[in-house]
């Protein structure tokens, strides 16, 4: 349990998330390890506190102080995303009628499957591709995705997308960047800066919707 506690912290603490990083990249179990976290964020619910954004970024800066072939791991990291995606998708899919069948309630009303439903049908492609840059709701898109019915080739375009785009900026970005002194010097306030720029999205949408809904 303390060896766990620990590793939790580690996720949270720049400087230890980049140590942890490069152990994992030291050897093939760690690697699976990099593999298994990048797809329970994507695939599992329970994955909602990984910290894809920082890690990913952490990859690309180890990658580059050390001999690993950082089109390999990122092609690697791409598979684990979208596979991630496509089970959490069908874990969606499949519980979504079970859970709104059941009695009305507030949080699971079947009005609420109706409105998510025309929400996929309008914006799914766009929410699948932006949901990959906001922490917590990258976890949770796929698995509504699958509630909501979305059309499963549609998901799967967008996912792949969405995929590669978000491991290929991430890595790339720390890659190119953990080469600059002031960086390495700055490591943390760096990844603070990169989960701050990952919920931008979020805080636009949101005084978007303030806006409308003041206007109306």
């Amino acid at each position: 349990m303390h060896e766990f506690i620990e590793f939790l912290k580690s996720l949270y603490n720049a400087e230890r998330l980049l140590e942890l990083v490069r152990s994992l990249l030291g050897n093939p179990l760690g690697m699976a390890g990099l593999f298994a976290i990048v797809f329970a964020e994507t695939g599992l619910l329970v994955g909602f506190f990984l910290p894809g954004d920082s890690l990913l970024f952490s990859v690309g800066v180890a990658t580059g102080a050390t001999s690993n072939n950082v089109y390999l791991l990122a092609g690697m990291l791409m598979c684990a995303a979208i596979i991630g995606d496509n089970v959490g998708y069908m874990l969606g899919y499949h519980a979504g009628p079970r859970i709104f069948s059941r009695p009305k309630s507030r949080f699971f009303h079947p009005d609420h499957l109706q409105r998510t439903k025309e929400f996929y049908e309008k914006h799914g492609g766009r929410a699948v591709v932006y949901a990959r840059f906001i922490p917590i709701i990258r976890t949770c898109t796929p698995f509504i995705a699958g509630v909501a019915r979305m059309r499963y080739a549609r998901f799967l375009l967008f996912s792949l997308f969405g995929g590669i785009f978000w491991i290929a900026f991430m890595t790339t970005l720390g890659y190119q960047l953990g080469q600059i002194p002031i960086v390495r010097r700055n490591f943390e306030k760096v990844v603070i800066g990169i989960v701050v720029l990952s919920l931008v999205p979020v805080a636009l949408e949101a005084r978007k919707k303030r806006s409308s809904a003041t206007a109306a």
